[in-house]
């Protein structure tokens, strides 16, 4: 299915265009595009390594009361191997979504626009137009991956769960679409604010400080130079 920005939906069986609804119009071109990292998706984004901690301290704990009850290594053995596969199944599916979110989404960034195709189930594509963004963001989450935050210009929106896991943390009223453990994510945070510094007439020098709209919050710094800056 795809959803454009203004709402509509529509299915579609194939994609003219790899990651894209439709063919692009004349004159625009594909600047970047690329997918989420599986391994950093499913360390930040589905906490595998936490869960992974988690479970092994339920385990330890599990076969500690065993023997604090008196019962022998073998009993304490047991206790952990019932619940063994139960621990590696949720593990499984968690790696499992990761690896099937990273395959299924494709984001490009054109000199006019950002586009979205995610979904694991159901495609959906996002098409945002530079017109309709307003600022953007960075956070490194790995050597060289990061989020790329995207901030909607004026009353926009996009409900969360539609978003997720593409979305901002914590941002539910007014949901940001990101760009989720995109590999080498410094570079293209860069190609991203200069297409859309272009794409708006806006001198492609770094903006003045008081002049940007990037949220340096939670650990986001601006998206590369030049910084997005406020635009109607």
């Amino acid at each position: 299915m795809k959803v454009n920005y203004d709402g509509h939906t529509h299915e579609h069986e194939f994609e003219p265009e790899y990651g894209l609804p439709e063919p692009l119009p004349a004159g625009e071109r594909v600047l970047w595009q690329g997918s989420p990292d599986w391994r950093v998706l499913a360390r930040h984004v589905f906490h595998v390594r936490t869960l992974t901690l988690y479970f092994a301290a339920i385990l330890i704990i599990r076969g500690a009361f065993v023997l604090n009850d008196g019962g022998t290594l073998a009993a304490a053995l047991k206790a952990v191997g019932i619940a063994l596969p139960l621990v590696l199944l949720a593990l499984g599916i968690a790696l499992g979504l990761a690896v099937l979110c990273a395959r299924t989404t494709v984001y490009t960034i054109t000199d006019k626009r950002v586009t979205m195709r995610v979904g694991i189930v159901l495609n959906l594509t996002f098409n945002l137009p530079f017109a309709r963004i307003a600022g953007a963001g960075l956070r490194k989450v790995g050597a060289d991956a990061g989020d790329i935050p995207l901030t909607l210009a004026g009353a926009d929106q996009i409900a969360f769960l539609h978003l997720w896991p593409h979305a901002r943390p914590w941002r539910f009223a007014k949901a940001e679409p990101m760009l989720r453990c995109v590999p080498h994510a410094e570079e293209v945070a860069r190609v991203l604010g200069q297409a859309w510094s272009q794409s708006r007439g806006v001198d492609s020098t770094p903006m003045a400080a008081s002049a940007p709209a990037v949220s340096r919050q939670r650990g986001f710094a601006a998206a590369g130079e030049p910084r997005l800056s406020q635009g109607a």
